[in-house]
């Protein structure tokens, strides 16, 4: 079912990817992620995190073993978070076919099995406020829950050319009942 978002006459419309394990390798940070600085910023943790992952994955590229593609992955767990809190843990990585000899600096995580509702924004949507559109009102619309408590954002290097790009695409994978 497709909804139309509150800004733009954009239809968010998911494809359903069916039922996948997913295996990634890469660091992570728990805390505020936005004390420093605010959205899509270098200068934030998030921003940092990413850094800090390409730094050591272009020197450790050939430790990384059975990657399934070029593109980097970026995972929140409790996605919606406590409200009491602005601690998040977020974890940027590759996806592996499976966990074996990782480097030291590395960690994994296996993510569940589970559907996944898979919205592509582009341009202008992925700084948008899509997180309210899809919890708040596509998946009560679609009669959905998700299944985990976590978040994937897909970054294909071959779509994803910055958040500031109008021709940028970025996958988002909701984990769903």
């Amino acid at each position: 079912m497709a909804r139309k978002t509150r800004k733009t006459d954009e239809v968010l419309t998911p494809r359903i990817l069916e039922k996948k394990k997913i295996a990634l390798v890469g660091i992570d940070f728990y805390g505020d992620p936005f004390k420093d600085a605010g959205g899509w910023s270098e200068e934030n943790e998030i921003g940092r995190l990413w850094q800090r992952f390409e730094k050591y994955y272009e020197q450790e590229t050939v430790s990384v073993k059975h990657k399934t593609s070029d593109s980097g992955y970026e995972l929140w767990i409790d996605f919606e978070g406590d409200e009491d809190t602005k601690d998040r843990y977020v974890f940027v990585g590759v996806a592996v076919e499976r966990v074996e000899d990782i480097p030291l600096e590395f960690v994994a995580k296996t993510l569940p099995e589970t559907r996944y509702a898979v919205f592509t924004l582009k341009g202008e949507k992925i700084k948008s406020r899509w997180s309210e559109e899809v919890y708040k009102n596509w998946l009560p619309a679609a009669g959905l829950k998700t299944s985990h408590d976590f978040l994937i954002e897909c970054y294909d290097p071959k779509r994803f050319k910055g958040p500031a790009d109008p021709e940028s695409e970025l996958d988002i994978l909701v984990p769903i009942e």
